[in-house]
């Protein structure tokens, strides 16, 4: 069969289930629908974890940036890996123990304010939108190329699979889903990677094979042979890097404590009975989260060989098929300009004069061949050759690892605006039928706001994700530490820092990675040399994080300290003892 076939009948028995368990699941209740009825069991809520947190950037764009950008690449790896962790230790217990089911009510209520509520609700909404971008976008590429229809019309069929068991099942239908997926996208990532290691290297453990040296009998080590490959055409060492080490410890820590802000993960620790079950839970998510990302580098150094082996100085006349059809979708261009028939692929920003010079001897005006960085992990099967039936499951695989944290994140918008926006300010009245029927009518909303972005992305699926995670860290992860770990903190403080955290961190992204107040995004490249402190976008979440510390401390210097009762409450939830179910005050 062609993988067209292969990819309706795997895709189609995955919605099959996906549909079949939020049906089965379906929320008659809020406290079912926000948390699932607080009953899942840890191993469960574990497996549901691990594919809320791997999402479209770990499936799709991960692989894809460590391929092209090499040793700069870990910085992704190292801070999403490591919030993870910062997550599970430092937040996940104490916030299960206060018992609430959001962010924003666990804000409301540490700070006493409404007007802290509020502000919480809105940085959930700007960090859920920004991060369901990426996720709208990875399923649009997918659909684009394996179902071969166009990436708005791919973005449009994965809202409504999402709309239907988001809004049917709330978190219980979404917590067994994710379960499901889970296991689609861990098997679709791991089966090519064993596959293509055997095939390189002889060794079936992707994370050693990548260390290992190529199955030709030579010796040589595979990534001495990357090397070799890439400073042929101009690039840099693979195992070397560019970026600063300041650019490089700041997007590390940004992801890392965006990580720890990110509201549909810290959710999922309201879904089981104990705090002891929430810890037990973050330690399964971290072994089932670690299968992908230790193997995540060894399938960028499969990728970016076998692509540098396939397509550079080739007759385009004799490209092989996934060649052909990763054209089609537009995530992947070769323009001619030599007019010779081949496939001149090279760094012409190279800033080796000798290469340039010798390119130009030879007749090249420029590289030939632009490659979207989200289509690596999709193409590689395709690119090494493997059967047809592989090449489907990776596609069901990157649809069930955007799936599952678009529905996530839709979950945090629908709550937020029929929670705490709906329940706890605007209508405290409203009956729990009432507020079921506005969190799915909200989940509805932010479905179609969703798909517009995924329809007009800014930028590739982990650029985004990684700008959620600085949004993230700039606006909740202070508030909530200090929330936590400092009972002297009240709610002027919190507000304070919130407000300027967030303004800070999306100034910095409307000028530097859209470049709306310098003359657009062609002009996004010419602004580099002034980032501040030299650190990136994508980085600057850190700065801003530190801001809003230095904002809150200093205005809760000056203020009155909160009421007797909400210090005794922060007193409370660090006291190692167990807790009941969550509930709602």
């Amino acid at each position: 069969m062609d993988v067209q076939t292969w990819t309706y009948i795997i895709v189609g028995v995955s919605f099959a289930l996906y549909i079949g368990i939020a049906i089965w699941s379906r929320a008659g209740s809020t406290k079912e629908f926000y948390v699932a009825g607080g009953g899942v069991s840890p191993l469960a809520n574990g497996m549901a974890t691990a594919a809320d947190w791997m999402s479209a950037a770990s499936f799709i764009s991960m692989a894809g940036i460590i391929s092209f950008a090499g040793y700069d690449g870990a910085t992704y790896l190292m801070g999403w890996t490591g919030g993870y962790v910062l997550l599970a230790l430092l937040l996940a217990p104490y916030l299960r123990k206060f018992g609430k089911f959001t962010v924003p009510d666990f804000i409301g209520d540490r700070y006493y304010s409404k007007t802290a509520r509020s502000v919480a609700v809105i940085c959930a909404l700007i960090v859920s939108f920004t991060y369901v971008a990426g996720q709208m976008r990875g399923v649009g590429v997918v659909f684009s190329r394996f179902l071969e229809v166009d990436i708005n019309t791919g973005v449009i069929i994965g809202m409504i699979i999402v709309l239907f068991y988001a809004v049917l099942g709330g978190m219980k239908g979404i917590t067994y889903t994710q379960v499901a997926q889970y296991c689609v996208l861990i098997f679709a990532f791991m089966v090519p990677a064993i596959f293509i290691s055997i095939q390189m290297t002889g060794n079936p453990v992707p994370q050693l094979g990548m260390g290992g040296t190529v199955a030709d009998g030579s010796g040589t080590y595979l990534l001495d042979k990357l090397n070799g490959l890439s400073t042929e055409l101009g690039f840099s060492e693979y195992t070397d890097g560019s970026k600063s080490l300041t650019d490089v410890f700041a997007i590390t820590l940004a992801l890392m404590v965006g990580t720890a802000g990110l509201p549909h993960v810290i959710v999922r620790f309201f879904t089981v009975k104990k705090v002891k079950d929430a810890r037990k839970s973050a330690g399964l998510a971290l072994l089932f989260i670690a299968i992908l990302y230790t193997t995540a580098p060894a399938v960028a150094v499969f990728a970016r060989t076998n692509l540098i082996e396939t397509v550079s100085d080739k007759e385009y006349a004799t490209m092989p098929a996934w060649f052909k059809n990763w054209e089609k979708t537009g995530l992947l261009k070769y323009e001619d300009k030599n007019q010779d028939g081949k496939i001149q692929y090279y760094n012409e920003k190279s800033k080796n004069e000798e290469f340039l010079a010798a390119a130009q001897k030879k007749g090249f005006k420029g590289n030939e061949l632009t490659i979207d960085n989200d289509i690596m992990v999709l193409a590689n099967p395709e690119i090494a050759q493997l059967p047809n039936w592989v090449i489907a499951l990776v596609a069901a695989g990157g649809l069930a690892a955007a799936l599952s944290t678009a529905a996530g994140l839709l979950l945090v918008i629908s709550s937020s605006v029929s929670h705490d926006l709906i329940k706890k300010m605007v209508k405290p009245d409203i009956s729990e039928k009432g507020e079921l029927i506005a969190a799915r009518l909200s989940a509805v909303v932010a479905v179609c706001i969703a798909g517009y972005f995924g329809i007009n992305p800014p930028g590739f699926v982990a650029a985004v994700v990684a700008l959620a995670f600085g949004l993230a860290a700039a606006s909740f992860f202070p508030a909530i530490i200090l929330g936590i770990f400092y009972k002297r903190m009240n709610k002027e403080g919190a507000v304070g820092g919130m407000i300027v955290g967030l303004a800070l961190m999306l100034f910095y992204m409307l000028k530097f990675k859209f470049g709306i107040f310098d003359g657009g995004q062609e002009a996004v490249d010419s602004l580099k040399p002034d980032w501040w402190f030299g650190i990136s976008p994508e980085g600057f979440g850190t700065i801003a994080m530190i801001v809003n510390f230095a904002v809150a401390i200093i205005i809760n210097q000056f203020t009155p300290p909160p009421p007797q009762d909400v210090q005794e409450i922060v007193e409370n939830i660090r006291i190692p003892s167990g807790a009941g179910e969550a509930v709602d005050h």
